[in-house]
């Protein structure tokens, strides 16, 4: 039996509430600690904490800045919301987004928010997006995932016409850097994303908590690998685990149960406001202790 992997841990700072300078100065401070291998930021329109009428960025929009200010971390959007954008306006967003971190890019893609909570669910409304109900907007997704792999790949123009998403034409020019393509990631819990996860990802990712559903929705995961003839160990399980800086203690307990459910991408939340060195105290009070 092949040992496991070693672990890679990241930070997630959501772009919400924090300024540019903040978001700037902690991802540098990631950028040149090497315990810390990626970086990622969400994607909401509108806050989903704190002042609901606080500042919001655009999470590609300032992906493509921090990656332009970095030099080594991977780097993405966990996760995009695919609602928010026509997949084939993301083939090209994320392609430029790789180029220029010089193809570090993993690409995060999910369903998008559920109805709850309704600080999510505002955003649509407000910014002239339809939501689509839970069962199409997987099928969307699937399509998607589809779509967005061979306009990173074909070399000939090509048409599409599925059930959601309808392209004449389409081509992807120029090809992102890293190939064939970049990592995908697809995020979600449900049953239908965990199939999408299976025939598109390469890497999983769920948010942490009860860790004995994470385990029965990763072995579920592995069933639906093996329904399609999937190797399951091809997808990369990854958990996304908040931090709490006065209580170290509790995300180190939180880190080990991840490592030891079979989780190696472990991506950690950090809470703004952002006090100096918090990059460096992440890798000395969480990452080291827990490796």
């Amino acid at each position: 039996m092949s040992p496991a992997p070693r672990p890679r841990f990241g930070i997630m700072t959501a772009p919400t509430q924090v300024g540019y300078d903040d978001l700037l100065r902690v991802w540098r401070e990631a950028d040149a600690v090497p315990e810390i291998e990626h970086a990622w930021l969400f994607d909401h329109l509108m806050p989903i904490f704190g002042d609901p009428w606080g500042p919001a960025f655009e999470g590609w929009t300032l992906l493509s800045a921090l990656a332009a200010q970095t030099r080594r971390l991977r780097l993405g959007v966990m996760v995009t919301s695919n609602r928010f954008r026509p997949p084939a306006m993301l083939a090209k967003i994320a392609t430029t987004v790789d180029i220029v971190s010089g193809g570090r890019l993993d690409f995060g893609i999910g369903v998008g928010s559920r109805p709850n909570p309704p600080e999510a669910r505002r955003e649509y409304p407000a910014h002239g997006l339809p939501f689509q109900p839970p069962a199409q907007a997987v099928e969307s997704l699937a399509e998607a995932c589809a779509l967005i792999r061979r306009l990173w790949t074909e070399e000939e123009p090509f048409d599409f016409h599925g059930t959601h998403h309808h392209l004449t034409g389409a081509f992807g020019n120029p090809k992102p850097v890293q190939r064939p393509h970049p990592p995908i990631l697809v995020g979600g819990r449900s049953s239908a994303t965990l199939r999408v996860v299976a025939e598109h990802a390469d890497l999983w990712n769920i948010p942490g908590g009860d860790m004995d559903d994470v385990a029965r929705r990763s072995a579920l995961l592995d069933r639906y690998c093996a329904e399609i003839g999937r190797d399951p160990d091809s997808i990369v399980r990854s958990i996304h685990l908040p931090v709490d800086t006065v209580r170290p203690g509790v995300t180190r307990e939180a880190i080990g149960e991840a490592l030891d459910a079979g989780f190696r991408h472990v991506v950690l939340g950090l809470p703004a406001p952002y006090p100096e060195g918090i990059a460096r105290w992440a890798a000395d009070e969480l990452i080291r202790p827990s490796v």
